[in-house]
């Protein structure tokens, strides 16, 4: 693409000097840095400040992001926001990313309604952002990775391959248990070691035991290496096609659903993803509190140079550090006070002050703190403008800005302080306890969840209302405890990996049993076997089951049927598989299921809307679907704005108004 380009530009150009045309240079590398996780990993202290700007050994992530891909040869990054947008904006336009001297021009693209990767990738696709190769990341990354011989390789492929590569994913080698790797983007990957063309990507959390496809031992490929010793770094170098691929399918919603269904959907989309693998250098994604620490005491222990306190990268006269042995590193007016130790791994921000016999390790402190005498200190990471009182212990744990903790009070390790909070006196926090000034109670509004102002009127209302627990966060205390340890957003996503395994072995199943004509009654062995396998809800089963039927004319033929021919192609495969879903569909709840499933089927391929009468129709006469199931489904309130506008379809509301005379027949009959 940046070859016709340039091509384009040469044709306009008048003729050249010489022997032939000059050429003219490629377009400029682009970046699309995603400055919102679209989780909530990091609540409670995300609520108050936007986790790109959380401070990384007193450094904002972003900032660690664009340094990155400034170093790497980035000329234009896109940076697209949504959760308090107008703070990540300010902070940009006062930094160096936003002068007139930076090689690196940052554009904001802000909007409320991104609620995943999917949604700014369809819009960089819309608005056309992208002209060729481009770099696509988070604003949570932390590296001092050279892209270039990864993006030569990339370049080099789609020459030789005609485009057919797609993206190439950058990993380093990480032995498993590293302190840097975590446990949620743990991996497997399956690959061509001959070509690094990645094969099959599944994450690991929560798995006992590993599946493979058995036709990645079958095909031709000579060498398949399969690899658990990587760190997926969340660095990516893609092609224009990638947005274009996400606009075409609204199932993929992050990096992980487009990597699977590429893999998976390789020989009909012709697509292939290829990764680059490397040894010395640093890449993480902070994910979690655990990678917050391990990434900062990286920082400080100088794993990321030339990226450490000392060198200043953001050019920020507040961010200037002495440093000495022991990696412990000093800033401006910083005042220790007698008999105080900084032991090894220490960063102090700038006028901060400490007491007398204080013993600090491993740890980070902000700008303007105060910390009290007699206070231990170890894997403690404070905020700005943080009091710390007297005969304090704090192990392994963060204390957001402006927070206060009182005399004698003791956080065992993973606790955190969101700002402003105060704790104490006398107190021991147990290990995980997290205290924020939000109450953990507060229902927001779907709609406004990721706004900046969502919500702030109501917790203040709270406050007012609701007073603090001092069993919790002490006489003097200030904040309502939250749950430690939250892991529901964990199982959420351990069940999406497991569901969409599930239903690529469903379709495998099915794909099998029409070649090999195998019987419904073996096939509903074979699927309830995975059922209790993968730990799949009969919900969760009629909705796979319905939606991989659907799609397997679209899978098997060609993915842009027209709805007549997409019907006459699903036809015979319900008549077929009718024993299949007479299986699992019993109870009312079961025909609503699988209607649902059907509707969001059809709300995601809308050029085959046509059809969906004469489908709902050849379900109720194989007798899968019960009419007034049917009818009560049609007229469900609880439906979205598309849902509505697919039910005014004429057809389908003929469909409707059959049964209903069918059935007003059928009543009057039984009355007489």
């Amino acid at each position: 693409m940046a070859a016709r380009g340039a091509a384009r530009r040469a044709a306009g150009a008048g003729p050249a000097r010489g022997s032939g045309p000059q050429e003219e240079p490629p377009p400029p590398l682009q970046a699309v840095l995603v400055a919102d996780s679209f989780n909530r990993r990091f609540f409670p202290i995300s609520k108050d400040r936007p986790r790109a700007l959380l401070p990384m050994a007193n450094v904002a992530m972003i900032d660690y992001t664009l340094e990155f891909l400034t170093a790497t040869g980035v000329e234009e990054t896109f940076v697209f926001c949504c959760w308090k947008s107008a703070e990540i904006k300010e902070h940009l336009q006062k930094s160096k990313w936003c002068r007139h001297s930076s090689p690196n021009t940052v554009r904001f693209v802000t909007s409320e309604l991104y609620r995943s990767l999917g949604d700014v990738l369809r819009d960089v696709d819309a608005k056309s952002l992208v002209r060729s190769d481009f770099i696509l990341v988070t604003g949570d990354v932390v590296s001092n990775f050279n892209i270039s011989k990864a993006l030569e390789e990339h370049k080099l492929r789609r020459k030789m391959e005609k485009n057919v590569s797609v993206m190439t994913m950058i990993f380093k080698e990480s032995s498993p248990g590293h302190h840097a790797r975590c446990k949620e983007d743990d991996i497997v990957i399956a690959m061509d070691s001959a070509t690094n063309r990645i094969l099959h990507y599944q994450r690991t959390q929560g798995l006992k035991r590993f599946r493979f496809p058995m036709s990645l031992f079958q095909n031709s490929i000579e060498n398949v290496e399969v690899r658990h010793d990587l760190l997926d770094c969340h660095i990516s170098i893609c092609s224009p096609q990638v947005a274009e691929l996400f606009t075409d399918n609204f199932d993929y919603q992050t990096r992980d659903d487009f990597v699977r269904g590429l893999l998976v959907n390789e020989e009909v989309l012709g697509n292939q993803i290829h990764m680059h693998v490397t040894t010395e250098e640093y890449g993480a994604h902070i994910c979690n509190l655990q990678m917050y620490e391990a990434v900062c005491s990286d920082i400080i222990r100088r794993w990321v140079y030339p990226l450490t306190p000392e060198m200043n990268f953001t050019d920020d006269k507040n961010q200037s550090y002495t440093h000495s042995k022991h990696n412990v590193y000093r800033g401006v007016d910083v005042c220790l006070g007698h008999g105080s130790v900084l032991e090894e791994n220490v960063l102090i921000g700038q006028g901060t002050v400490i007491g007398s016999n204080c013993s600090i390790k491993n740890s980070v402190i902000g700008q303007n703190c105060r910390i009290g005498d007699e206070v231990r200190l170890d894997g403690a990471f404070l905020w700005d403008r943080v009091h710390i009182a007297d005969n304090v212990e704090i192990c392994h744990s963060v204390i957001c800005d402006e927070a206060e903790v009182k005399e004698k009070v003791k956080l065992k390790p993973r606790c955190v302080l969101s700002s402003q909070v105060v704790v104490g006196p006398g107190i021991t926090l147990s290990e995980g306890t997290v205290i924020s000034l939000h109450p953990p109670d507060e229902e927001e509004e779907d709609d406004d969840q990721f706004s900046d102002d969502s919500g702030m009127n109501k917790e203040e209302s709270k406050v007012k209302l609701k007073g603090y627990n001092k069993k919790d966060v002490g006489s003097e205390g200030r904040g309502y405890l939250w749950k430690a340890d939250d892991k529901n957003e964990d199982d959420e996503e351990e069940q999406r990996q497991s569901l969409w395994v599930f239903q690529n072995e469903v379709l495998g199943t099915l794909q099998r049993g029409e070649e090999e004509n195998i019987s419904c009654d073996n096939l509903v062995l074979e699927i309830n076997s995975l059922k209790y396998a993968y730990n799949i809800g009969l919900k969760e089963m009629m909705q796979v089951l319905s939606k991989v039927i659907l799609e397997f004319p679209l899978q098997q033929l060609d993915a842009n049927l027209d709805s007549q021919n997409y019907f006459s192609a699903l036809l015979p495969l319900l008549k077929n598989w009718t024993p299949l879903f007479k299986n699992y569909i019993k109870r009312a709840s079961d025909h609503l299921n699988a209607l649902f499933a059907i509707e969001e089927f059809f709300l995601e391929h809308d050029s085959l809307c046509t059809s969906i009468a004469k489908v709902l129709m050849t379900f109720y006469q194989l007798e899968i679907l019960e009419e007034d199931v049917i009818l009560n489904w049609f007229s469900s309130r609880d439906t979205s704005d598309k849902g509505k506008q697919l039910r005014k379809n004429q057809r389908l509301q003929k469909f409707i108004q059959w049964l209903e005379e069918a059935e007003e027949e059928s009543s009057d009959g039984d009355q007489d």
